[in-house]
């Protein structure tokens, strides 16, 4: 099968976007605006799981809705396509590594339009006092931002791959 040029091409811009994400994360990215709402609504669609799983439903849940996708387009054989949203769900770990490592100082301004230390409700404050693991935090906030980053280099690998080597018609 001949190479798609504009599927490579894209798959080189969109990998090299996304990896000077991985590199300054906390610069934020357009993503971030689709992020916020279905952080959101993870927490009421947790809710009915008790505090701990509503509050931390946010950062699950943006996880989880382009995983599903990336699901959707292996099951459908569109590994190019998996690939390219396989991005997202690395950028939306990064996402949520901004959040986790704002944990001890509170900074970030939130959705109330303060910060968690001017009295704003703080997720991943929360979720890492109630586990008892606040001390943590760098090395919790590590480990998602290089699984992020990961999940990242190896989606931009796999969107190069089979932009060059399709593994079927509808792939093309």
């Amino acid at each position: 099968m001949p190479i798609n040029y504009p599927k490579l091409v894209f798959a080189v811009l969109l990998s090299l976007y996304f990896l000077s994400i991985a590199y300054a994360p906390m610069n934020g990215s357009f993503l971030d605006l689709v992020d916020l709402p279905v952080h959101e609504t993870g927490h009421l669609l947790f809710r009915p799981f008790g505090e701990f799983l509503m509050v931390a439903g946010g950062s699950l849940f943006q996880v989880i809705v382009p995983a599903v996708f990336v699901g959707y387009f292996v099951w459908h054989q569109k590994y190019y396509s998996a690939a390219i949203v396989l991005l997202w769900v690395g950028q939306s770990l990064l996402n949520v590594f901004v959040y986790a490592a704002d944990a001890v100082v509170m900074q970030l301004v939130l959705t109330s339009g303060m910060t968690g230390s001017e009295g704003s409700f703080h997720d991943w404050n929360y979720l890492l006092t109630a586990t008892g693991l606040l001390n943590s935090t760098k090395t919790i906030a590590g480990l998602i931002r290089f699984l992020g980053t990961i999940t990242m280099i190896a989606a931009g690998i796999c969107a190069i791959y089979y932009s060059i080597y399709p593994q079927n018609e509808t792939d093309l």
